[in-house]
């Protein structure tokens, strides 16, 4: 079942669409590449590879449209408008988002698995770690995590309170802590357009900070596009589906959204 909703977001200062494909399951956030929008991953037919997944009730996915990515990627607004909306991008999805799938799964505390690939695998990083009570793990494709080069200027403080390899080496304390609680997938293939050396950057700023994750080399068969993301996104899904623990009030994701 696809469902669609539409709002204006104070936040972000526009509308923003957010679809939902499935009934029953695991709520999973996943963000659009760079200037996509919430429908993107349907025309990509990445909806249909997870068909499995949602026929039998095993997850929820949710999407929303890329705001911050398209902002980047356009150029649009000064240096500093785009490394705040890269800030407030992510207060939508903690603020707006995440209520708005916690209404539908009829859960007021369940917990969320974020992904996306390329720019989106960046915000499904990023807002793990900045939300850590409330996204249990990230899987991340053939990630982009230092995005500095896309901004043509110099980052302000919005940028980096966005950016999780900015942010994490000066981290401690209880954020710190919750952080280390979670997992992330570091995902990537070896072939054209691939950089898996993102991959291993960021591994190696979580490692430091003492954050649970993994790189996952699929080798120079995969390149950087939809095909590898169709194959890898099912597999990492299945084996979250597969872990999750159930606790409490976990099962009530599994009512129908309204």
């Amino acid at each position: 079942m696809k469902q669609n909703a539409r709002w204006y977001s104070e936040r972000l200062g526009e509308e923003v669409s957010v679809v939902r494909w499935g009934t029953y399951g695991m709520p999973v956030l996943l963000f659009p590449t760079a200037g996509g929008d919430a429908e993107e991953i349907e025309r990509f037919h990445v909806i249909g590879a997870l068909k499995p997944l949602l026929d039998s009730g095993a997850i929820k996915v949710y999407s929303c449209d890329s705001v911050a990515g398209q902002r980047l990627v356009s150029g649009q607004g000064t240096v500093a408008d785009r490394c705040r909306m890269q800030d407030r991008f992510h207060e939508f999805v903690r603020h707006e988002i995440v209520p708005a799938i916690r209404t539908d799964c009829r859960s007021p505390e369940i917990e969320i698995v974020t992904a996306g690939s390329s720019i989106g695998a960046f915000h499904a990083l990023a807002v793990l770690c900045r939300y850590p009570d409330v996204f249990a793990q990230a899987i991340c494709l053939s990630g982009t995590y230092d995005l500095t080069r896309f901004l043509k200027g110099e980052p302000t403080a919005d940028f980096y309170r966005a950016s999780p390899l900015h942010f994490l080496p000066g981290l401690e304390g209880p954020h710190l802590d919750a952080i280390r609680r979670r997992f992330v997938i570091l995902a990537s293939g070896e072939g054209r357009a691939e950089a898996i050396g993102e991959s291993w950057h960021a591994a190696h700023v979580l490692g430091s900070k003492g954050i649970p994750n993994r790189v996952d080399s699929w080798g120079a068969e995969w390149h950087h596009d939809w095909p590898t993301w169709r194959a890898m996104l099912p597999q990492y899904l299945g084996a979250a589906v597969a872990s999750a623990v159930p606790r409490g009030t976990a099962a009530a994701g599994d009512h129908p959204g309204s």
